[in-house]
């Protein structure tokens, strides 16, 4: 999808991106060819295929920073497709869900293998910030608004500057409602461990307490294998978010 997209150009809405699909320029090849693109001034078409062949290079060299400063946040999931190898799904847990928390567990996941750090135990601002330059994208849920400032906050200069597809955002602009959980339900993704779910009542800040309190790492095993639950189900939420939102735009719903 980032091949066909134009918003980065000067002056392009997400009408003229429309209309320029409509005349079957359907990526950057087909525009650069293109002796005259209906609605792009002749004066103004050299810049923009300047700036679009400049766009491939740092595609093709596989600069994913380039492009989140391209295009706004709201559209990095146009990315995913290309980078999707590369992708770190991450999701983290936390004290309390008031600002003034601490972060208990940060799973990362590759799509392959998870890998968790526990406060404490492994979670150190060195390993991790090493471990995310290894990645050209970030994928998470509603991180935007919770994982995110909350690992800056703890770890200032933690995140590397990469595209970032937020799936609460992109399952609210399909009609997903609800969250986490509500959404792998809607989407028929594999259950969850039971005696977390009916005894503790999928709470993973009772059970961050009763590790605590107890110091029994059962109670601490049982949390790891939320947050890892939670991590690897964004994968599948996200395929499935990227192909419906592509075929969408595609036929002219945005």
């Amino acid at each position: 999808m980032i091949r066909r997209t134009f918003l980065f150009l000067d002056r392009i809405s997400n009408r003229t991106e429309q209309n320029i699909w409509d005349q079957g320029i359907d990526d950057w090849e087909d525009f650069i060819k293109a002796k005259k693109v209906k609605g792009i001034g002749t004066k103004v078409k050299p810049h923009h295929n300047r700036k679009l062949m400049d766009a491939r290079k740092q595609l093709y060299s596989f600069n994913s920073a380039y492009f989140s400063q391209l295009l706004p946040q709201s559209e990095h999931w146009r990315l995913y497709e290309f980078f999707k190898e590369e992708c770190c799904f991450i999701d983290i847990e936390t004290s309390t869900v008031q600002s003034d928390g601490y972060i208990t567990i940060v799973s990362l996941y590759n799509g392959i293998e998870t890998k968790t750090m526990v406060r404490n135990i492994n979670l150190d601002f060195g390993k991790l910030k090493q471990e995310l330059k290894n990645y050209k994208m970030i994928v998470s849920f509603n991180g935007s608004v919770f994982d995110m400032p909350f690992l800056e906050k703890q770890y200032p200069g933690i995140l590397p500057a990469i595209p970032h597809f937020d799936l609460r955002h992109a399952c609210q602009r399909l009609g997903l409602k609800g969250g986490l959980k509500q959404i792998e339900k809607t989407l028929g993704l594999r259950e969850r461990n039971k005696v977390i779910e009916r005894i503790y009542n999928g709470d993973p800040l009772k059970l961050w307490r009763m590790y605590l309190g107890s110091g029994d790492r059962y109670y601490l095993h049982l949390l790891v294998e939320y947050n890892e639950e939670d991590v690897i189900n964004l994968k599948p939420i996200a395929d499935y978010l990227y192909y419906n939102m592509k075929q969408r735009m595609l036929l002219g719903y945005q």
